[in-house]
């Protein structure tokens, strides 16, 4: 059974529940959460159920702290002095203050953006036999299609599915690469490790360091693609599509969609970020 109320029950608690069992149940049919949604689920099961759901529910507070949010114009900085050195104080505030900045300008072109998540959407969306073949928790693959990369050792799995593929240092063959997402993944990665660059350079000047410190320590010598899919839930009030983290890597930059839903933790309160409606927007993640 699955609890409904405002209150229910944690599933560790309940007796008699094999929750190893039930992992792995839903580990083999190699569907993920697109594969429940595809069958016509209609409650979350257990191993998807957060202990603190309460939260989920609780009304706005009224006296929440506004934030600005860093927003970072990069269009310039290479051929204006004084304009690189105002966004280097810029990402030098966002980096110690928040540790998260947007970035607009940046030169990925929007049009690789928008494929970039159509290309996600259409791996994630194809018939589950044919994404089947990709479906492996063996993190050697040129590419990873799964369902919560810690699913048998986290209190609660996520909302979510997940395509993983390396891309440096080492790039991989396009023919290891599914056929909906493989030229986008391979277009979108050059441009990444660019902008990559860019940020390293102005992160480093922002440590009064010279702007090839942290290419030089080889910080900028990986990159993982991570593409994470989000499908209905039937009960979004007992999960979370992405609980609570901190990455493990230099930095990240995220794409948004149009559905938004990020957070950031700022002076212990969770901040919506804006979706802006810029052209070219990105968030930088500073770890």
């Amino acid at each position: 059974m699955v609890a409904t109320s405002k209150t229910p029950v944690h599933p560790a608690t309940e007796p008699n529940y094999d929750r190893a069992s039930e992992l792995k149940a839903f580990d083999d049919t190699k569907t993920g959460v697109k594969g429940l949604v595809d069958a016509g689920i209609g409650r979350v099961p257990r191993i998807f159920i957060h202990s603190r759901h309460d939260d989920f529910d609780r009304p706005p507070n009224p006296n929440k702290t506004q934030f600005s949010f860093p927003l970072i114009d990069l269009e310039g900085i290479g051929e204006d002095p004084i304009r690189h050195k105002e966004v280097v104080e810029k990402v030098r505030d966002a980096s110690e203050t928040w540790g998260f900045f947007q970035v607009i300008n940046h030169g990925v072109p929007e049009s690789v953006l928008e494929e970039m998540k159509d290309g996600a959407r259409r791996f994630h969306e194809q018939d589950s036999e044919v994404k089947k073949q990709w479906y492996t928790r063996d993190l050697t693959k040129a590419f990873v299609y799964n369902t919560n990369f810690d699913l048998y050792s986290a209190p609660a799995a996520n909302w979510r599915d997940t395509s993983y593929c390396p891309m440096a240092p080492k790039s991989p063959n396009p023919e290891e690469l599914p056929e909906p997402c493989r030229d986008i993944m391979m277009e979108y990665s050059k441009h990444l490790k660019q902008l990559g660059c860019s940020l390293f350079e102005l992160l480093s000047e922002a440590l009064g360091l010279n702007p090839n410190h942290l290419k030089d320590m080889g910080c900028a010598d990986g990159h993982i693609l991570l593409c994470h899919y989000y499908p209905a839930c039937p009960q979004p009030e007992l999960t979370l599509g992405t609980s609570k983290h901190a990455d493990n890597d230099f930095f990240t930059v995220l794409l948004q969609d149009h559905m938004g839903g990020l957070q950031v933790l700022h002076q212990n309160q969770w901040v919506d970020v804006p979706l802006t409606p810029a052209c070219n927007q990105r968030q930088v993640q500073k770890c």
